[in-house]
């Protein structure tokens, strides 16, 4: 019970459906095998919002692997990553587009590996997740928003409610790999300056990567350029995004965010963009 599906849970709940999960957040312990085996005797359908391990491998299927491919659950579900197409140029990919060239091997191995569960089993790769307490918006206020100097660099992203109901489409429509993002993928400074400008301050200062001073995680994320096409979401499983830039996702949360005073000092950036 994550960030993301902690909301597709939400959804389903307000939906009648009922909803267990593992986490700190949720009702079932992860490690706790037989309470496990139990929600998954009982479950139609099974999603993993698990990522991969540091180290490589899928915490859910070296645990629980059988008993996914045994489970009377009609319906799999796996929330993967975009990552797993590596980087293109800036160019579109779609679910067809080969995958494992990129920095996410063991994240490609997972969504591999889920696939071949079988039949049963629906792969939503997702890009970059945004939403309530963690957008543009959060980090131009924490002044930790950077913006780099880097000519074509685009990304593509979501908003977590697009996702939830990208999932539970899902849940009626056909196996498959599925990429849910919304349909214009831009530049990280064009995100940054529509947060800023919604919030009535200056955007940071452009800065080149050397200055920027990113993690390593956010070095690599500079270092992919990507457009995901989602119109196979949208012909198999009807699904339409109801935030399709990140212009109207933003909009939407700074309706629920509180103002910062333009004067105010910035506070100091962080060191990691994401």
């Amino acid at each position: 019970m994550g960030y993301t599906s902690k909301v597709i849970a939400a959804r389903l709940r307000a939906a009648g459906w009922a909803v267990a999960g593992t986490g700190r957040e949720g009702t079932v312990r992860f490690e706790d095998r037989d309470a496990v085996l139990a929600a998954l005797a009982g479950a139609s359908h099974v999603l993993s919002s698990v990522p991969p391990a540091r180290q490589g491998g899928d915490p859910v299927l070296e645990a629980y692997g059988e008993a996914l491919a045994a489970a009377p659950a009609s319906w799999l579900g796996y929330l993967s990553s975009t990552g797993v197409y590596g980087d293109t140029g800036g160019a579109w990919v779609d679910e067809t587009a080969e995958v494992g060239t990129g920095r996410r091997s063991a994240r490609t191995a997972a969504d591999l590996a889920w696939q071949d569960l079988g039949a049963r089993v629906r792969v939503f790769r997702l890009p970059g997740i945004y939403g309530p307490g963690r957008s543009a918006l959060d980090r131009v206020r924490e002044g930790a928003a950077k913006r780099i100097m880097l000519e074509g660099q685009v990304f593509s992203r979501v908003h977590v409610e697009d996702i939830a109901s990208g999932v539970v489409a899902g849940m009626a429509g056909p196996a498959g790999v599925y990429n849910l993002g919304d349909d214009e993928p831009s530049s990280q400074n064009a995100v940054i300056e529509e947060a800023a400008r919604l919030m009535g301050v200056a955007p940071p200062p452009l800065q080149t990567l050397e200055e920027a001073a990113l993690s390593p995680m956010a070095l690599a994320f500079y270092a992919e350029n990507r457009r995901v096409a989602n119109g196979k979401a949208k012909r198999v499983l009807g699904w339409k995004p109801a935030y399709p830039t990140y212009r109207e996702g933003l909009r939407a949360l700074s309706a629920t965010t509180r103002p910062i005073i333009a004067s105010a000092a910035p506070e100091p950036a962080s060191s990691d963009q994401r």
